[in-house]
């Protein structure tokens, strides 16, 4: 016996008490056949709720207990797929173009663009979210991270930081980001406007896409070894483009000049959408 339970790995006193519960009878063995019975006519699909529909006189405890005790396991019924894809469509929603390519617009802080552009870094790339006010070309607000998360184009328009964004226009694409519940409710509690893009027409943003072309251009962004360093890059752009970067179209002046140069001429105009 020793020489047994030492093989078993059991102490003798653990084998005489298995010994002495193992010849008495289940005390649920009676209930667990009805439980299994109901649980086969509903083809491994009843969980303890159906089943206790059916034996009502069972409490519902120890069906779950049985259910546990004997894994009775229910068969979990698969999500559709196709209904899946639906309920996403639903929650992404798309916006009319309100804006209409209409680029020449002379009230500052009124008419915004905005999209994100991927920068190569590194073998990788970095995401770039840029607003920019239509009227005056000035880069109001931007965001650079390494990841594609919703908080990239949500915590670009927060960082915008003017007095009052009601009856203000973003106009963007038809991108994942835009069309996302997140950043429409966000769009939604600062009472902005949202237009869209058509599809696959980026001459609808054109003003921001131009901006993405001249920083490709003009940012050294390959020099840089970290993505802190290409943070304080981009930094130095922005201000170089917003204050020091003359504009033929906007009468030889940087955006911030031709701001207040507008602001200055526009003054009492208002514009409605």
């Amino acid at each position: 016996m020793n020489i047994l339970c030492e093989l078993a790995h059991v102490s003798r006193a653990g084998y005489y008490k298995w010994l002495m519960h193992a010849n008495k009878p289940d005390k649920d063995y009676n209930d667990y056949l009805k439980v299994k019975e109901v649980f086969d006519q509903g083809k491994s699909k009843y969980g303890w709720r159906s089943i206790k529909m059916r034996l009502e006189a069972m409490n519902h405890k120890k069906i779950q207990r049985i259910m546990r005790k004997y894994e009775l396991i229910t068969k979990v019924r698969k999500k559709n797929p196709y209904k899946q894809i639906m309920k996403k469509r639903m929650e992404h929603r798309i916006f009319p173009n309100k804006l209409k390519r209409e680029f020449h617009q002379i009230v500052p802080f009124k008419v915004f663009c905005t999209d994100i552009t991927y920068i190569p870094f590194h073998s990788r790339f970095v995401y770039l979210s840029v607003i920019k006010d239509i009227a005056t070309g000035e880069v109001v607000a931007w965001n650079v991270s390494l990841y594609l998360e919703m908080t990239l184009v949500t915590d670009t328009i927060k960082n915008m930081r003017l007095d009052s964004y009601e009856n203000i226009m973003i106009h963007s694409d038809q991108g994942f980001h835009y069309t996302n519940p997140s950043y429409i409710e966000v769009v939604k509690e600062l009472k902005m406007i949202q237009s869209m893009s058509g599809k696959g027409s980026c001459i609808d943003n054109a003003p921001i896409e131009s901006f993405f072309g001249h920083l490709k251009d003009e940012l050294d962004y390959q020099s840089c070894q970290s993505f802190e360093e290409l943070r304080l890059a981009i930094e130095k752009y922005m201000r170089y483009y917003n204050y020091e970067r003359k504009q033929w179209t906007r009468n030889k002046m940087t955006p911030v000049e031709y701001r207040n140069h507008l602001s200055t001429e526009s003054r009492g105009v208002g514009v409605g959408f």
